[in-house]
């Protein structure tokens, strides 16, 4: 495997925290109720483009929410439950899933450029600082 030069990049803190994990991306809205399991993670949305992906674990990287201001109990559920992301990193945040992420206590930063994130990237959150390696075979 070849590692290209890392990416950094410098957002907004929503919720401080560091976190370590590999990138899933979407460059659609997420709406978390109804949208993503609360119990596995797994997205549920029909035909968003993660269906049927788990965001457990994972940095998850999105333009923003959408939907229900449940969604950020929806939030707290996945952390909860053991399968909240690791962090969350979106263009614009809104006030539902940056209160979820509050609440669960999830790492977040806003004001990113996302399309330079690619699913698959390792990405390392340290409060208003992201770093991004991208690994190639």
């Amino acid at each position: 495997m070849r590692r290209q030069p890392g990416l950094c990049l410098s957002g907004r803190v929503i919720r401080a925290g560091q976190a370590t994990g590999i990138a899933l991306v979407s460059l659609q809205p997420i709406g978390f109720l109804g949208g993503v399991a609360p119990l596995t993670g797994c997205v549920i949305e029909p035909g968003h483009p993660l269906e049927g992906e788990s965001i457990s674990g994972r940095v998850l990287v999105f333009p923003g929410g959408k939907g229900s201001t449940v969604g950020s109990y929806t939030l707290l559920r996945l952390a909860h439950s053991g399968s909240a992301p690791s962090a969350m990193l979106c263009a614009q945040s809104e006030a539902i899933v940056a209160v979820g992420a509050i609440l669960a206590d999830i790492p977040m930063v806003d004001g990113l450029e996302i399309a330079r994130i690619v699913t698959g990237d390792r990405v390392t959150v340290d409060g208003p600082r992201v770093e991004v390696e991208r690994v190639r075979g």
